[in-house]
């Protein structure tokens, strides 16, 4: 019954879909097997129906609409909103100030549905709203690679524009120890797929999933796989997880050891070392990861964000610990902002107060993380 239909949202999105309306397609990940991702555990998958997904796009219409004829009337609203319609009205909202120009479809894995059902969401979204530029949404790799390729055609006919998929590792070795449920020829067959149906591919990768024993063996593989796909976008992302949290025991019998920032550089610097006839936009577009700066398009900046970490890498080890903690502590966003005299002069006294060295900087900084995620901040 239509009473019965309560308007929903999922709690994550990618910070590229910040102004995207966020409609709710599945409910939490149909994996959750992961053992670096804590978001959906101990949550229940399920699929929502597809007259309820319809629900949601045509109340947000409605109250678009409304706003939209109410615009010279700042603060007007409908009166009696229930909590749900409450919440879908300043979703309508915000949507509306940010320019309606994308939709995400959440949660995890919105490709898992039955690809008919999709493409009738889709085709709802347009009617309604046929202005959207983009229709995104997240993916995983083995749901990708189990589409038709004419299936993923018809969705990207019927309006998706882009998926974004965690590869986070292409290494083998990596993937089966963190329990990911795919493999590196997963990973490629589902980037081209989705390349060769026309739609927008953003990989994610995640620097530190192999801790300092695999670090090499992360980059070197997960490069060679970008390497065979050429996505649209590669995102890097960095793992911060709980101490508690056992994340792998190799086959050799090693156990995760997080990296510190230096190793993590080191990393990225290999990785993006290895990336070759490629046209990628690579971002670190996360305000968590160290190097916001890295943000260009292979290969014609490749150098610019080799240099970025080249600097940081040879850095005297006092100056590169300055650094470290006046990003984390927002003073600095670029390796640049430290020739200000008076940011440098903040950060000096952050580390003379904590004490802080070069010596001890990463295990502060570690120490620190571990305190947001113990406290349920973002980290």
């Amino acid at each position: 019954m239509e009473s019965q239909r309560v308007f929903e949202q999922g709690p994550i999105r990618p910070p590229s879909e910040a102004f995207s309306l966020l409609l709710r397609v599945t409910r939490n990940c149909p994996w959750n097997r992961c053992t670096f991702c804590s978001i959906y555990k101990r949550k229940k998958f399920s699929l929502r129906p597809v007259e309820d997904i319809i629900h949601d796009i045509d109340t947000i219409f409605r109250f678009v609409s409304y706003l939209q004829e109410d615009q010279g009337v700042p603060g007007r609203r409908p009166g009696n909103l229930s909590p749900a319609e409450e919440e879908a009205f300043h979703a309508a909202r915000n949507w509306l100030s940010g320019g309606m120009e994308s939709i995400f479809l959440q949660d995890a894995d919105s490709l898992v549905i039955r690809p008919e059902q999709l493409v009738k969401v889709l085709r709802h979204i347009k009617m309604r709203f046929p202005r959207v530029e983009r229709i995104t949404s997240y993916a995983r790799s083995d749901s990708v690679a189990r589409i038709s390729d004419a299936n993923l055609g018809e969705l990207a006919a019927a309006g998706l524009n882009r998926i974004h998929i965690g590869m986070e590792t292409a290494s083998d070795k990596i993937l089966g120890m963190i329990n990911k449920g795919v493999t590196k020829d997963i990973h490629i067959k589902a980037g081209l797929k989705a390349k060769n149906a026309g739609i927008e591919l953003s990989e994610y990768v995640l620097t530190g999933i192999g801790g300092r024993e695999f670090s090499q063996e992360h980059a070197i593989e997960t490069a060679d796989a970008l390497n065979r796909i050429n996505p649209d976008f590669i995102r890097f992302r960095t793992l911060h997880i709980p101490d508690s949290v056992k994340l792998f025991d190799s086959p050799e019998g090693c156990s995760y050891q997080w990296s510190p920032d230096l190793v993590l550089a080191k990393e990225i610097l290999l990785l993006l070392e290895q990336l070759e006839n490629i046209t990628s936009c690579v971002k670190s577009d996360h305000m968590y990861n160290l190097f916001q700066e890295i943000d260009g398009t292979l290969p014609h900046d490749k150098e610019r964000l080799l240099e970025v970490l080249r600097t940081f890498i040879g850095m005297d080890p006092g100056r590169r610990a300055l650094f470290q903690v006046g990003k984390r502590a927002g003073y600095f966003l670029r390796l640049g902002d430290m020739e200000s005299a008076e940011r440098m002069a903040h950060v000096e006294g952050i580390c003379r107060k904590s004490g802080i060295t070069a010596d001890n900087v990463d295990l502060q900084i570690h120490e620190m993380l571990q305190e947001q995620m113990r406290r349920g901040m973002p980290s």
